[in-house]
């Protein structure tokens, strides 16, 4: 009798590696009944990293979104999932464990069945809390193998944890193939290695299309015994997202294998809605290279849902590294050539900060500092010379065992700075912090809600649960829509007025003072100077003195805060973003000197 492989629909992963956000729960509850009356899926991606934050800033109860999200599917018996990110939960910082553990009970509750945990260092250490957490919370635990190519993740690596996740009590393995770049033949040989020693373990497998590997993949994972694959539909279906569900069932089909039918009447309804949520307001926030393959992946291991910040990033820098090089009397670069510079970069850089599986948030880290490199290296400044505190904490191991081993001139410059390596549990850094929300909820009187719920969502994402309480991020996501309406010459809807950023010529004020140095916005984001006291909607009075390495303001983006960080002492002497403003990464907020 031909084995059964089963789909999972990952319609969050499909927005969330197409751009900035997710659909918005009354959109999610029109596609719901399509979804299941397409009658080819087991099961379905409904949350996890970013869902939540991003309907924090859309000015939604994230709670409500989820529970509604997930209720049709409940009651029809198809599986919901979620991601996660072990220690680092539904954020890009690391979580205290009884906000870890309230998660999964919340969850639950919520109609959540699958929690599918990552550490994106695929150290077992972070891992046990989450399947520990999962069954208490009554979930169904879903270790998922953060997957890349590189000498030291060879199928012994993999099964290392596998064997640790299994003692564990976890009751399902997924080969998360994040930027696509599992090679076929290796990953049906892991999950060959899994089933043969652990014959009762499901294994699901997660490949995005990026580099072109994952159809190919998909059918050697599902001869060597895979339960599930993940899968999209059209019109967010290829480019650098997932295959779409025709064509992999069509492929198993043939391949000999037992697969649902799909209702193609539903199926083209749901293309449809997906779509019109796109020309409703989402296709804003799509990165159109999203849509495109490109084997340049291959060499740099890059997700493809970082394409599109990445592209961003080098923009934002592209102005400022030109300007250095005409000040060397040096050729400009284009921006085809900047982008072969940083994959070369980042191949550089990996395996010298000890081969991290590329996937959030490491797959930022390892790309912010070749880009930093990069900006250095052409103005003639040495390598290393900028490493954020989070890529920082990386490398030192308070986010968990590196695959590989780090470069004595890594180990160098960890010495120089007088830092330490930690050896403990990352998760011991990090003690409990619920009573402080609690006491802090009761201050502001405010409820801890359903099961929880609203406790454990302001401990998860407390900055952005306070602008959503305020009302705050619901303007912000109304007024910055309208101006990508204006800008694409769409009618408005909204009548709030935009605040625009004053004008600022920042090529000739840094042809003017040679000796200041920029601050640079960390993310894509909305700015917010660090001043007190604290909410004074101002910028820092000029002649504020700042330390190197010092924060000197941060960036709400839509998964998390990032800090802007002091690249030398001094005063700050100029000033060309507002509270409030938005930024791109890269854009030149002021400068110090």
């Amino acid at each position: 009798m031909a084995r059964e492989i089963k789909f999972s629909l990952v319609y969050r992963d499909m927005w969330q590696s197409s751009g900035k956000y997710t659909a918005r729960v009354d959109q999610l509850k029109e596609i719901a009944p399509v979804i299941i009356d397409m009658g080819c899926f087991d099961r379905v991606e409904t949350n996890g990293g970013a869902f939540e934050q991003v309907q924090l800033l859309y000015g939604q109860n994230p709670n409500k979104a989820v529970r509604e999200w997930c209720a049709p599917f409940n009651k029809v018996g198809i599986q919901t999932h979620m991601l996660e990110r072990g220690l680092n939960a539904l954020r890009m910082n690391p979580v205290p464990e009884d906000v870890r553990f309230l998660m999964y009970k919340v969850k639950k509750a919520q109609g959540t069945d699958i929690s599918r945990s990552f550490c994106g260092l695929n150290d077992h250490r972070n891992l046990k809390g989450s399947v520990i957490g999962a069954k208490k919370g009554g979930m169904i635990s879903q270790v998922a193998l953060s997957i890349t190519y590189s000498p030291v993740h060879t199928v012994e690596y993999y099964m290392g944890v596998v064997d640790h996740v299994v003692e564990y009590g976890c009751d399902e393995i997924c080969l998360k193939d994040m930027a696509g770049i599992g090679r076929p033949v290796f990953l049906g040989k892991l999950v060959k290695a899994i089933k043969t020693k652990y014959p009762h373990i499901k294994v699901q497998y997660h490949g995005h299309t990026g580099p072109g590997f994952s159809v190919a993949s998909m059918l050697e994972v599902a001869r060597a015994g895979a339960d599930y694959l993940d899968v999209a539909i059209e019109p967010l279906s290829w480019g650098k997202i997932h295959p779409d569900v025709i064509t992999i069932r069509a492929m198993l089909k043939d391949a000999g294998f037992k697969v649902k039918d799909i209702n193609m009447d539903a199926y083209m309804e749901a293309r449809s809605l997906t779509q019109k949520f796109i020309d409703d307001f989402l296709g804003y926030y799509i990165e159109p290279t999203n849509k495109i393959c490109t084997s340049l992946l291959v060499g740099c291991g890059l997700p493809g849902g970082m394409m599109g910040s990445m592209m961003a990033d080098l923009k934002g820098f592209m102005s400022a590294i030109n300007m250095s090089l005409r000040n060397q009397g040096k050729k400009e670069l284009t921006l085809d050539q900047m982008v072969v510079m940083l994959f070369n970069e980042v191949e550089y850089v990996w395996p010298r900060l000890g081969y991290p599986p590329l996937v959030t948030p490491f797959s930022q880290y390892v790309k912010n500092t070749a880009l930093m490199n990069l900006m250095h290296t052409l103005k003639g400044e040495p390598r290393w010379k900028t490493i954020d505190p989070d890529t920082m904490n990386m490398i030192i191991g308070k986010a968990g065992k590196l695959p590989g081993e780090l470069a004595p001139e890594i180990i160098q410059i960890v010495k120089d700075k007088g830092l330490e390596f930690y050896t403990g549990n990352p998760q011991d850094a990090f003690p409990d912090e619920l009573p402080k929300f609690i006491k802090m909820m009761e201050q502001e009187g405010w409820d801890r809600g359903q099961d929880d719920e609203e406790l454990f969502e302001f401990a998860m994402h407390e900055r952005q649960y306070r602008d959503y309480m305020s009302g705050v991020a619901e303007q912000r996501f109304k007024q910055d829509l309208e101006a990508k309406r204006a800008a694409a010459g769409a009618p408005k809807i909204i009548t709030r007025p935009v605040i625009e950023m004053p004008a600022f010529d920042v090529e000739k004020y840094a042809e003017q003072h040679p000796k200041a140095q920029p601050i640079q916005a960390a993310a894509a984001g909305t700015l917010t100077w660090k001043i007190e006291p604290a909410g004074e909607s101002a910028a820092p009075a000029i002649g504020t003195k700042f330390k190197e390495g010092q924060p000197v303001c941060w960036v709400q983006a839509y998964y998390g805060n990032e800090e802007c960080i002091a690249n030398k002492s001094g005063k700050l002497v100029s000033v060309n973003a507002g509270q409030g403003d938005k930024v791109v990464k890269g854009q030149i907020v002021g400068f110090i000197e």
